[in-house]
């Protein structure tokens, strides 16, 4: 099956389940459905950063701070945040992530809206990102990070979900 034939729970704008229809039509048609965001640190702190493939269908070839996905139908944020999580980074036995908030994103006609949980989780277990989601990555510190948010081309979605973790935080 193709990234595209996945089914997705469609939902409306407070995030009930109204119907279900395959990823490439979601995308085509701008139906609001769900993802995951969550952000991976090392033992040390340090930020998982990745470059997506460039056979991404949303956003290929740029750069995210986020791992994650979309929610499939019937998947519960968490079990999707923990599923993608492990799939991306390549590991098994991943602590649970986090949940910290969700907003509604809005990508101005690029694939539609989607409801967006982000989640938070330490992995210190040794990644081997999947090829087919992850053309390069690096842990990277706040700094590193920091400086590399005006030089590099990031995914819209993460980078807003980016902001509003800081404000989370109080930074």
């Amino acid at each position: 099956m193709s990234a595209s034939d996945e089914v997705l729970d469609v939902v409306d704008e407070h995030d009930r389940v109204v119907g279900r229809a395959p990823r490439g039509e979601v995308y085509a048609r701008g139906l609001i459905h769900r993802c995951t965001f969550i952000q991976v640190r090392d033992g040390e702190g340090r930020v998982f950063v990745h470059r997506r493939t460039p056979t991404k269908l949303v956003y290929p070839s740029l750069y995210d701070m986020f791992v994650g996905g979309v929610v499939g139908a019937g998947e519960s944020y968490d079990a999707a945040a923990l599923r993608e999580a492990e799939e991306e980074l390549g590991v098994s036995g991943l602590p649970r992530p986090v949940p910290l908030f969700r907003f509604l994103y809005d990508s101005g006609g690029v694939a539609g809206k989607w409801w967006s949980a982000v989640y938070e989780v330490r992995c210190e277990l040794p990644v081997r990102p999947q090829v087919e989601e992850v053309a390069w990555h690096a842990f990277l510190s706040e700094e590193e990070l920091t400086a590399r948010l005006a030089e590099w081309e990031w995914v819209p979605d993460g980078r807003a979900a980016y902001e509003r973790l800081l404000a989370h935080r109080g930074r």
